[in-house]
C-alpha cells in the first residue's frame, strides 16, 4: 500500500487490484485526523497487503476514536477487527442493516457500534460529519460523508473509475487522468456498480444529488478513484450522462475459457 496526503486532515491508504478485461480498480481507506481520529473503511478482504502497518504509519491505532463503514462490502472492511482489537476507544459507525449484514460472517461487538443514517450527524471534536447516500451505490447500506471542516466528500464507490494502469489507479490525484479516461472509466464503473441506474425516474435520481450540491465540497474522495480536488461540478454532470450510458454486460463462460487457456504454458517442444 501507498500513502497520499491530501491537504492537512487527510491521509489516503491506497491500493489497487487488476480487474481482468477492465482495467486498474483503485481501493482507497482513509484517515481523517480529526480531534478524534476517524478511519474510513478498512481495505481490502485479502492476506498480506500491509493495511495495518500503512494505517500506523500515519495515526496510532490506540487513538482511533471512529470507524466509518461506507458499506460492508469486502473491499471496505478487510481489516476492521484487527483495528479494532488495536483500537480499544474505537467504534464502528455503520447502519443497522450494515451491521445486520457484517454480522453474518463475523457479529460486531454492540456496544462499539454507532448507527448513523442518511441525513444525520456525528461529532468527532473539532468538526461535525454530515452523512448521506450517494447517488451511485451497489449496496442498500452506503452512508458517505462530507466534512465541513476539510471540505472533503467521502462519497464510498461513487465516482470510482477502473484506469488503464496501476500507476493511475494509485496515484494521489484524479488530475493525472486525461479526461476523456476519466469520464469513460466513471460511465463504465456507474453501469457495472449500479446497474439499477438504467432504470430510474430521472427526477427522482437527480434528486439525490443535493447534498452533494449543496455541501459543494472542494475535494472528492471515492474508495475506487484517486483523491479529486476541484471536480465536483464534472462529477455532478458526469451523474446526469449515467442512464444514458452504454449498460456493461460481463464476459460469459466461453470469454472465461478463453481467459483461462491464455493462462495455460505453452506444450514443451518435442524432444
Amino acid at each position: 500500500m501507498e500513502v497520499h496526503r491530501v491537504g492537512r486532515d487527510i491521509s489516503v491508504l491506497s491500493d489497487q487490484l487488476p480487474v481482468p478485461g477492465i482495467g486498474f480498480l483503485a481501493v482507497n481507506a482513509f484517515v481523517l485526523h480529526a480531534a478524534e481520529p476517524v478511519v474510513v473503511d478498512t481495505g481490502l478482504s485479502l492476506p498480506d497487503r500491509g493495511f495495518m502497518d500503512a494505517l500506523g504509519s500515519v495515526v496510532d491505532p490506540e487513538d482511533v476514536r471512529w470507524i466509518w463503514l461506507t458499506h460492508p462490502d469486502r473491499d471496505h472492511t478487510g481489516a476492521l477487527f484487527d483495528i479494532l482489537a488495536a483500537a480499544p476507544r474505537a467504534r464502528v459507525v455503520t447502519t443497522f442493516l450494515g451491521m445486520g449484514i457484517m454480522s453474518t460472517v463475523r457479529p460486531l461487538p454492540l456496544d462499539r457500534v454507532r448507527l448513523v443514517n442518511p441525513g444525520q450527524t456525528l461529532d468527532v471534536g473539532d468538526r461535525t460529519l454530515h452523512a448521506f447516500r450517494p447517488p451511485l451505490y451497489d449496496s442498500p447500506a452506503t452512508v458517505g460523508f462530507h466534512d465541513d471542516r476539510s471540505q472533503a466528500v467521502f462519497s464510498s464507490d461513487c465516482f470510482g473509475a477502473p484506469l488503464p494502469s496501476a500507476e493511475l489507479a494509485g496515484s494521489d490525484n484524479a488530475d493525472d487522468i486525461p479526461v476523456e479516461v476519466l469520464r469513460a472509466g466513471q460511465l463504465l464503473w456507474a453501469t457495472v456498480d449500479s446497474p439499477w441506474v438504467h432504470l430510474v425516474n430521472e427526477q427522482s435520481y437527480r434528486a439525490t444529488f443535493e447534498p452533494l450540491r449543496a455541501a459543494a465540497p472542494k475535494t472528492v474522495l471515492s474508495t475506487h478513484l484517486p483523491p479529486a480536488v476541484g471536480r465536483t461540478a464534472d462529477f455532478l454532470d458526469m451523474l446526469h450522462t449515467a442512464p444514458t450510458a452504454e449498460p456493461f454486460v460481463g464476459p460469459d463462460q466461453q470469454a472465461l475459457e478463453e481467459l483461462l487457456a491464455g493462462f495455460e504454458p505453452s506444450a514443451s517442444p518435442a524432444a
